[in-house]
């Protein structure tokens, strides 16, 4: 027993050469609530920027993130890439949100040194603002039939028409939307509030949740994934996702530990006068 895949057409629209693919608007959407979130922060007083510097960190963070990811997959998932110009065509797939990551703090160390504000605020608000981009990106993978699962007999099973075996598969695409989209994203946000509340919290909480949250959820989808052809499982068995996971866990583990050294953050005016 298997549930229909739906297949949704890519292109939204599609008139000679000009092609809008459900794929990119994702990560629009994604951009487009982040921005509004980081904004809401900005006006909460937990994010210390100006619109223009606001405007500029959102800027950075969507280059970082599309270089960082594109670089990663092509560096570690796909040299083949490295030939001609193919690196360049990332509107034919290919990019690592764990290289997303790392290009959006490198975005973060620049941006606090241009603004004079500090990193791991910024951090927080990229933990906490990214979130919703993670789970549209996923549904973009499940559009595209891309990302699937291994195969499986469970009964939401799915036959993707991408996979050349044509056998049902999980559908971990949604799994990753579920988990590190939604679940995460919630934990995050319920996770500072409560610091705040409690008076515990200090730059980079939020950042930090996220790399060891994000981390333990990747490795655990990456059980129903099938890995990458041109890869496949790496030495144990562990597949190049959970690999770079698990990397995400420690360094968070070890930043964690130099964060809750810090003294703890008075709550802002704003904050303060909703917690009364």
């Amino acid at each position: 027993m298997t549930l229909p895949f739906p297949n949704i057409p890519p292109d939204i629209l599609h008139i000679g050469p000009l092609r809008i693919r459900w794929y990119g608007m994702m990560y629009v959407l994604g951009y487009i609530v982040a921005g509004q979130l980081c904004r809401k922060r900005m006006r909460d007083g937990t994010l210390p920027l100006t619109q223009e510097g606001l405007d500029t960190f959102l800027t950075a963070m969507f280059i970082g993130m599309l270089l960082g990811a594109r670089a990663m997959y092509v560096l570690v998932y796909d040299r083949s890439l490295l030939t001609g110009i193919e690196w360049l065509k990332v509107w034919n797939g290919g990019l690592s949100f764990h290289g997303a990551v790392l290009g959006m703090i490198i975005a973060c160390i620049w941006t606090a040194r241009h603004y004079t504000v500090p990193i791991m605020t910024l951090t927080d608000a990229l933990a906490l603002c990214a979130t919703p981009g993670l789970a549209f990106g996923r549904i973009g993978n499940f559009i595209n039939a891309e990302l699937y699962g291994r195969a499986t007999d469970v009964p939401w099973a799915m036959v993707f028409p991408t996979d050349p075996q044509q056998v049902p598969r999980h559908p971990s695409q949604l799994y990753e939307m579920a988990g590190e989209g939604i679940i995460l994203g919630s934990f995050l946000w319920w996770f500072e509030a409560k610091a705040r509340r409690e008076g515990w919290y200090r730059p980079g909480v939020g950042g930090t949740a996220f790399l060891i949250g994000y981390g333990i959820i990747r490795s655990l989808v990456e059980l129903t994934r099938q890995p990458d052809a041109q890869l496949g499982f790496l030495a144990g068995g562990i597949t190049m996702g959970q690999l770079l996971s698990s990397i995400m866990i420690v360094s968070g583990i070890v930043i964690a530990l130099w964060v809750y050294r810090q003294p703890v953050q008075a709550p802002t005016p704003q904050l303060s006068v909703r917690s009364s």
